[in-house]
């Protein structure tokens, strides 16, 4: 369904799919700016993939094609979420994750530790990963876009986190947090600067309140 809303539905310039791991534990690590993020990402992903996903999307209809695809529903805190990950990766699969934790303007401006902790604890490849164009400055978060509206995803050369053995406990936590953000940053820039679709100029709030008032 992914893959038929990405290329069918909206005109998605997928790149970077070849330097993509072809095997092993890997973490997709991408901003997060719209509401169809997750699907078109899941869609490309050119292999089985696993997203981290907020309990609040498991509603209606939306709820059991979220469980059917074998996504991972975050709850509370988020650790059930984060040891269902670390397993899925252990079992040398793909997890995925929006670190920015809610759609937003999508620069990675500040992360959150969960994809960082599995990076840690699994010793797998990240993958940062841009998407543009899924909304676009004053559109609301929860914007469905119409039929044909053009987005980029690319996907960023694959790195393990660089973290001396020196480091333990929250400083080895933070350090990978702030390697991540850095990547990830850079991958959007990079994009960006290869394409004529730009991010919202908003941070989201304003369009947040548009669409809670609708």
């Amino acid at each position: 369904m992914g893959r038929g809303l990405a290329r069918g539905l909206w005109n998605t310039d997928v790149r970077g799919r070849e330097t993509f791991p072809r095997t092993g534990p890997v973490i997709v690590v991408a901003n997060h700016v719209g509401l169809v993020d997750g699907p078109v990402l899941h869609g490309v992903v050119p292999r089985g993939s696993h997203f981290l996903i907020g309990a609040h999307m498991y509603t209606g209809v939306l709820g059991p094609l979220l469980r059917g695809a074998q996504q991972i529903q975050v709850s509370g805190a988020g650790r059930e979420a984060l040891a269902q990950g670390l397993g899925v990766l252990r079992r040398g699969s793909v997890v995925g994750v929006f670190p920015e934790g809610t759609r937003g303007a999508g620069r990675a401006d500040a992360v959150h530790g969960g994809a960082a902790w599995l990076a840690v604890q699994s010793g797998a490849a990240v993958v940062p990963t841009a998407i543009v164009g899924t909304r676009l400055s004053g559109e609301p978060v929860g914007v469905w876009p119409g039929p044909r509206r053009r987005f980029v995803v690319e996907f960023g050369q694959p790195l393990q986190l660089d973290l001396p053995d020196s480091l333990k406990g929250r400083a080895r936590q933070e350090a990978a947090q702030a390697q991540l953000a850095q990547a990830l940053r850079e991958r959007v820039e990079l994009t960006l600067a290869t394409t004529d679709l730009r991010l919202p100029n908003d941070d989201g709030d304003r369009a947040r309140h548009q669409e809670e008032e609708r």
